[in-house]
């Protein structure tokens, strides 16, 4: 099993990327984002991590900047319905971080804007992942991950990020917060109905 690649990028495309390891180029497929990473280091040395998709008619290698893209990747073809295709798709709309906060509050409409999937599909992947995710990330272990999704949280100011200090300050902890706000209409309802409804659930 191919962890990662290293070696010359000697093609890019939007959504594929060629690396030349020690006179064999691999090729592989890569979402926006990562082809975007890689927009100004054509020949020069690459690390991309690697997931292999065997099929019966094809072999598909698909590559990722990061480690946490490629377990993005893997935790979303895992849902049923979602293939590399879609994963891909999602993973092109938004960063591994970005998409882990979307997942743990349920935010079916960042989700659902990757080209090709629907909201059928974005809440099939809240539905499966929700729970895994609010206990892999969004506990207190601090690691590179978990920092990034604190920083995809709405920022200081913002009526969630007001309401989920103010819970803090009421002893509650970030993962159980972020469980009492799903469902909750933050758009349209106050600072204080927010708190009220989330206190609700603790209750």
């Amino acid at each position: 099993m191919l962890y990662y690649l290293h070696g010359e990028l000697v093609h890019l495309e939007p959504t594929a990327a060629a690396i030349d390891c020690a006179g064999v180029a691999y090729f592989l497929t890569v979402s926006l984002n990562t082809s975007d990473t890689l927009t100004e280091k054509k020949g020069t040395m690459v690390r991309l991590y690697t997931h292999l998709q065997v099929r019966e008619d094809n072999l598909e290698l698909f590559g990722f900047a990061s480690s946490d893209e490629l377990q993005m990747f893997r935790h979303l073809i895992s849902v049923s319905g979602v293939g590399p295709k879609a994963a891909m798709s999602v993973l092109s709309t938004l960063a591994p971080s970005k998409l882990a906060y979307a997942i743990c509050t349920e935010d079916v409409k960042a989700i659902a804007k990757a080209p090709g999937l629907g909201a059928k599909t974005a809440s099939r992947i809240i539905l499966e992942l929700k729970d895994k995710f609010a206990k892999e990330y969004m506990g207190e272990t601090d690691t590179k991950l978990t920092s990034a999704i604190r920083e995809s949280a709405p920022k200081k100011g913002g009526k969630l990020s007001e309401a989920t200090e103010a819970l803090s300050a009421l002893g509650y902890d970030r993962s159980s917060i972020l469980n009492a706000l799903r469902g909750i209409d933050t758009e349209k309802l106050t600072l204080e109905e927010i708190i009220t409804q989330a206190l609700k659930k603790f209750l």
